[in-house]
């Protein structure tokens, strides 16, 4: 399939998907009946979409197939698309009524007292949510981020009885690899919107055309613009063979896959779960903890005596981080319907997104200081800016996912951290502001065919959001031998 009649294509299913401006119904009238907040959407049939022939397209089209004006993004049950494997055309389309709400709700938040303590060791700071809301409430546009997400071709599909939606770019380079990539918490797709480009379209970016991939980025089921469960059992696994299934349908007999944070989760469950269609996959949030380490650890011994410095580095890390800094993934992994009052207050929201149990230092470093255009305790706004932080929290906003997407932690039972035992060709990068930095040692024995490991200079626990550039060059590394092998 040519990349460029794909976009085309798109561009024509997209456009029909839309509209002229004085046939499109009013904002209000679209969502006359929605709960407010969420996002109205038009999308049109579409399967033909993916079909190489343009003319069947437009003469589909044609014959009459309507626009279908949908109320709301994610009714309490979803109508079932006119066949299970149909791939539709999707925009995002908000209304205005919607992002007056927003701004209402932040501009009128009854705000807690001030932290005792002069630093961030009690979460979050009034200050820095002063400020935040002050500019997402006065200054910030999410037209902006939803022209961006409409410039991409943008589709739904049913899979296993949820629309699950995703961004599909193909190549235009010959033998590029087919390529699934998977967003984590709390991200979203947005996360991957800057590396499209570099890894789709190499030779602009300084790199070859045999390091090419078509790219597809879906949200994860609960988050996003993916549908919101509304049976158990949507976790990790049933997520990783959504993306075989969905691969398959765009008509990829052979892919390989990358995530970090839940994406990394999913990325492993896939390649234990070895699919033939399944060539490897690439990590940046590596699971290596070896047994005996882990148990170390959870009885909250001092390092192993005869531990290398980079695994007593690890273990330091790791101590921190499950002693301090997993609270917010405990209370979603235990008890996401408590979390309520996401789905009410923006600002509470906000907070919830921004503190990772670390204040100002690594992961939410990054963050934090994009969203406040400072440095923070010697972390600069670096990569990341503060539309790119609001654009992602103002997504869940929208989408009201702050719920569904926590019961993803409640849903999986894979461990984020130990070591993952699998035995399919995998690729890991080690970035400096990780959780932790993976030892070459541990990831060896984690990853039984281990293709590439890299310690990379810069960039952090949202490697593909802070820094595009090295991420995209290390998912082209991490991936050159298996290319060769295939």
């Amino acid at each position: 399939m040519n990349g460029g009649d794909e976009q085309a294509n798109w561009r024509a299913a997209a456009r029909m998907c839309a509209g002229s401006k004085q046939n499109r119904p009013s904002a209000g009238s679209v969502n006359q009946s929605a709960e407010r907040g969420r996002i109205a959407m038009r999308t049109r049939s579409g399967s033909e979409v993916i079909d190489r022939d343009r003319r069947q397209l437009l003469s589909t089209a044609a014959m009459g197939i309507a626009v279908v004006g949908a109320a709301s993004l994610f009714p309490a049950y979803p109508a079932p698309a006119a066949t299970s494997d149909e791939i539709r055309p999707f925009l995002v389309n908000v209304p205005e009524e919607a992002l007056v709400d927003l701004r209402r709700r932040i501009n009128t938040t009854r705000w807690p007292d001030r932290e005792t303590v002069s630093d961030e060791s009690q979460g979050v700071q009034l200050a820095t949510m002063q400020e935040v809301a002050r500019y997402w409430g006065t200054d910030y546009d999410w037209r902006k981020c939803e022209a961006k997400l409409n410039a991409l071709p943008q589709f739904m599909t049913e899979i296993d009885g949820l629309d699950i939606h995703f961004i599909h770019v193909r190549s235009k380079h010959e033998n590029a690899m087919p390529l699934i990539v998977t967003h984590g918490w709390p991200g979203s797709v947005i996360e991957q919107l800057k590396i499209i480009d570099p890894l789709t379209n190499p030779t602009a970016h300084g790199a070859s055309a045999s390091d090419a991939f078509h790219l597809v980025i879906p949200s994860i089921p609960g988050y996003g613009f993916s549908a919101r469960p509304t049976t158990t059992g949507w976790g990790p696994d049933r997520t990783a063979r959504a993306w075989v299934m969905l691969m398959k349908r765009l008509g990829y007999s052979q892919f390989a896959s990358q995530g970090g944070d839940l994406g990394a989760v999913v990325s492993h469950v896939m390649a234990k779960q070895a699919p033939p269609e399944l060539l490897g996959i690439h990590v940046n949030l590596p699971a290596t903890i070896p047994p005996d380490i882990a148990k170390a650890l959870q009885s909250g011994d001092p390092p192993p005596s005869d531990l290398s410095a980079d695994e007593k580095r690890a273990y330091e890390q790791l101590k921190v981080l499950f002693a301090k800094r997993r609270a917010y993934a405990v209370m979603m992994g235990t008890r996401p319907q408590t979390l309520t009052g996401l789905a009410d207050s923006p600002v509470g929201l906000a907070a919830w997104l921004l503190d990772h149990g670390d204040g100002y230092g690594q992961p939410a470093a990054a963050i934090v200081s994009a969203v406040l255009g400072r440095t923070l305790n010697g972390h600069p706004a670096d990569g990341l800016t503060r539309d790119d932080v609001l654009d992602d929290i103002t997504l869940y906003w929208l989408t009201n996912t702050a719920i569904s997407s926590a019961r993803f932690y409640w849903e999986n039972k894979f461990s984020v951290y130990n070591a993952a035992d699998i035995s399919v060709p995998a690729a890991v990068s080690v970035f400096p502001g990780e959780n932790y930095q993976a030892p070459r040692s541990w990831t060896e024995r984690a990853y039984h065919k281990l293709i590439y490991y890299n310690n990379v200079d810069k960039g952090g626990h949202y490697a593909a959001w802070e820094q595009p550039r090295l991420f995209s060059e290390e998912v082209r590394a991490g991936f050159r031998a298996l290319r060769k092998s295939i």
